[in-house]
């Protein structure tokens, strides 16, 4: 639908960036993904997976939506913990609206106060009686309401409103899609009117490379569940297409996508790499497909293990991995 088709049928087009906060493991990149129709998030049910503000793009025809999946606000235990903690802090500084996610299967606990409190300060105006006005509107999704039978899910969101006064209270399943359509509606209607900022069919601010190394981090969070150390960064280091190579030979007219995978200590290769390299084999099976859709043709990827020493709380190195 064209902007004149917009202005004919009398509906006002809205966009806006609406930031996706809660604590570790509530569901944001899951709902993100859901919202957008495609992964571009890691979802995983290991805490603080999500390392870096992803940019999801939704559009429909009346609306365009920034969503910005941001790292769980946490306590910070390592100088990383305290950069994912500033990233939050970045991605909050200049929003529409925020989306503050409350799983339905688990009590408000200190996490959830602590961020409700940050909100607050960057968001809201205190009144004479005590009370707060948001600045921006805040909207409450309640995650997850598929753990909950009837009773427990409206316990639950009295709960919820007791706890602060949002703009909204949303509940939704991004896993069973349950009422998802309520989310973007809610979303939409509280974004300003204003243009479309990306073309209909861009769903991510991301770069390729940065899309990548996050599918590779995400699949080695999946392959090895438990195993895998916390400390695994992954940075792609180039994409050579065969154009970039005059006769083409070197790549077997794939794409050639080289990828760092930095652990912490030498003892951790060997669980990265697997007995005969096992799992470098079904991670690469496994992308094929995505990895082939995000360089627009065939391509190789060459996985290589390598060891960044204590990278979490080293300043040169956490910027040469990208935080």
């Amino acid at each position: 639908m064209t902007s004149e088709d917009r202005q004919q049928d009398g509906q006002a087009y809205r966009s806006g960036f609406v930031a996706v906060v809660g604590r570790p493991n509530v569901g944001k990149s899951t709902l993100i993904n859901a919202l957008i129709g495609t992964q571009i998030a890691i979802a995983s049910s290991r805490p603080e997976t999500t390392r870096k503000a992803i940019r999801g793009i939704l559009t429909t025809d009346h609306a365009q939506i920034v969503l910005v999946d941001t790292p769980g606000i946490h306590r910070p235990r390592t100088l990383l913990g305290q950069r994912l903690n500033d990233v939050v802090d970045e991605s909050l500084s200049d929003v529409d609206a925020v989306a503050f996610l409350l799983p339905a299967d688990q009590g408000i606990g200190p996490g959830d106060k602590r961020i409700l409190s940050r909100l607050r300060a960057e968001f809201a105006v205190k009144r004479d009686d005590g009370t707060f006005e948001w600045k921006v509107p805040i909207v409450a999704v309640v995650t997850k309401i598929d753990e909950l039978g009837r009773e427990q899910l409206m316990a639950k969101l009295l709960e919820i409103n007791a706890f602060a006064d949002f703009t909204e209270i949303v509940p939704v399943s991004a896993l069973k899609h349950d009422n998802l359509a309520e989310v973007r509606d809610v979303l939409i209607g509280l974004m300003p009117e204003g243009p479309q900022m990306y073309p209909a069919d861009q769903i991510t601010e991301e770069r390729p490379e940065d899309t990548i190394a996050e599918l590779v981090r995400g699949a080695f969070l999946e392959e090895l569940d438990d195993e895998l150390p916390h400390s695994l960064a992954v940075v792609v280091d180039s994409i050579e297409y065969p154009s970039d190579n005059e006769t083409g030979a070197a790549y077997d007219g794939k794409a050639h996508v080289i990828v760092s995978i930095y652990v912490e200590r030498d003892s951790q290769k060997p669980i990265i790499i697997g007995k005969g390299a096992s799992h470098l084999v079904q991670v690469k099976k496994k992308l094929r497909t995505p990895v082939n859709r995000i360089v627009g043709q065939k391509a190789r990827l060459d996985l290589h293990v390598k060891v960044a020493k204590g990278w979490q709380s080293d300043p040169k190195q956490l910027e040469r991995l990208g935080f």
